[in-house]
């Protein structure tokens, strides 16, 4: 039932817009047209793309450390003692050394499942700030909108009671009227250029609102025929929040990964081996050699193996704590967001129907007016009791799409993919795969990441 009213108001809304939107050029942009540059331009995304591609390191660290470690040194000392038989002596030495870690209780490879989990909650947070990019973009687009129509609501509220006050002169020439009906106008003439000023002064704000999330100048808009695809029921819309919504994503990868960390913290209790060996030359002793193995027990650390543990799964508690608290308010956000829709589309209803009466009683006023039964002041508040209603018609059709698109929003379908924008999408496991095992610069892998990073850092 409500989603069959939200369609009839939708149509409604639609032959509203055709009725009361300013002409459309042929180069008019459309709403498509604002979210595709919005998603192009923002810094926001951009910043915490390269946020993301930072995590996506934490892998390759957490992962190189299952790799050999190989290091090299080289010394050279001079030494000039006095012994009295003259000359000293330069001694040189090159040293290689290799450690690798064999066993340590799987401490390692968790680790580089918990940065991996990390990663994958930075990307559910990196689509909800698509989403947000995208509301906002729609926010400033509907905002230029309405405040365009409004400005051209109080610019011919003013033509209209300049005629007015036109009127109201002549009718005093030849006695109809009386001064006070002449200053009446005249007072409300002097309001309806404030009201024009205040107007183009909010289309002004909105325009800079518009190039600060669109990144350009918004010029001739198009009007918005319809509302976006929504379910029928708000169990329904639950339902896709709980499926889609990036927060609840990233809440649950927070839990895997501090899950993963109280495993590491309880690994770093038990022994670890290493593998040691070195080779060197000394201009003394030749050639020298040393392989062996390392163990180490941490016996006794003064309790801090055991404190961090607890810290540890104290972290997964609150973790899951706030998880059921992410779910609650998204349930809340498409309750919330269902019930503004459905007031939103109940108050354009109700001014559709005060319109009606409104242009109705205007002109009984203004004929009987004419006729000498009404006053110059009947006729000016009839017409501002118009002007209020077209303008609340114009403002309510602006939340029923507000209300709509945060909807999509708070269910988790308001990115460029379920939108269907036409532009290249980022990717974020492109850069993941090539980097997640830490290739070296001068590798085949290493070579295709450095392409990578060459075109992101344009």
């Amino acid at each position: 039932m409500i989603l069959r009213r939200m369609r009839r108001s939708a149509r409604s809304i639609a032959l509203c817009a055709v009725v009361l939107a300013s002409p459309i050029s042929a180069s008019a942009a459309s709403l498509q047209d604002a979210l595709v540059a919005a998603y192009l331009n923002s810094n926001l995304l951009e910043q915490n793309r390269a946020l993301l591609r930072a995590s996506d390191e934490d892998v390759a660290v957490a992962f190189s450390a299952l790799r050999p470690q190989i290091n090299g040194s080289a010394t050279a000392n001079y030494s000039d003692q006095a012994t009295g038989f003259g000359g000293g002596e330069l001694v040189s030495s090159i040293n290689l050394g290799l450690d690798l870690l064999l066993y340590d209780g799987g401490n390692t490879r968790l680790g580089v499942e918990a940065a991996k989990e990390t990663v994958l909650a930075a990307r559910a947070q990196l689509v909800s700030l698509e989403q947000q990019v995208l509301l906002d973009a729609i926010n400033a687009y509907l905002s230029v909108q309405r405040d365009t129509r409004t400005v051209s609501l109080q610019e011919g509220n003013l033509r209209l009671i300049t005629q007015e006050l036109r009127a109201a002169r002549d009718r005093f020439e030849v006695g109809e009227v009386t001064r006070t009906d002449v200053a009446q106008a005249e007072a409300r003439l002097a309001e309806a250029r404030g009201a024009v000023a205040q107007a183009q002064g909010a289309l002004a704000i909105s325009r800079e609102l518009y190039v600060a999330t669109v990144g350009q100048k918004p010029g001739t808009l198009e009007a918005i025929g319809s509302l976006p695809a929504l379910p029928d029921t708000v169990a329904q819309a639950r339902k896709l929040a709980e499926q889609n919504q990036p927060s609840i994503d990233q809440a649950q990868h927070q839990i895997s990964a501090n899950e993963l960390n109280a495993a590491r913290a309880q690994a770093a209790m038990r022994p670890n081996i290493r593998l040691n060996a070195t080779a060197g030359h000394n201009s003394r002793i030749d050639n020298n050699s040393s392989i062996g193995l390392q163990l180490n027990v941490p016996l006794y650390q003064g309790g801090q193996l055991k404190a961090l543990e607890r810290r540890a799964f104290a972290q997964v508690h609150a973790s899951r704590a706030n998880l059921n608290q992410v779910v609650l308010q998204v349930r809340q956000s498409v309750s919330d967001s269902w019930s503004q829709l459905a007031v939103a589309n109940a108050q354009l209803q109700t001014s559709e129907r005060q319109i009606s009466a409104a242009e109705v009683a205007f002109e009984g006023v203004r004929e009987e007016a004419r006729l000498g039964a009404r006053t110059t002041l009947d006729v000016l508040d009839a017409e501002q009791a118009l002007l209020d209603a077209r303008t609340n018609r114009v403002v309510f059709e602006t939340q029923v799409f507000a209300a709509a698109y945060q909807l999509m929003s708070s269910m988790g379908l308001l990115t460029a993919s379920e939108l269907r924008l036409p532009v290249q999408q980022y990717d974020p496991n492109e850069y993941f795969d090539a980097v997640k095992q830490a290739p070296v610069k001068r590798s085949k892998q290493g070579q295709k990441l450095d392409r990578i990073l060459g075109r992101y850092q344009k």
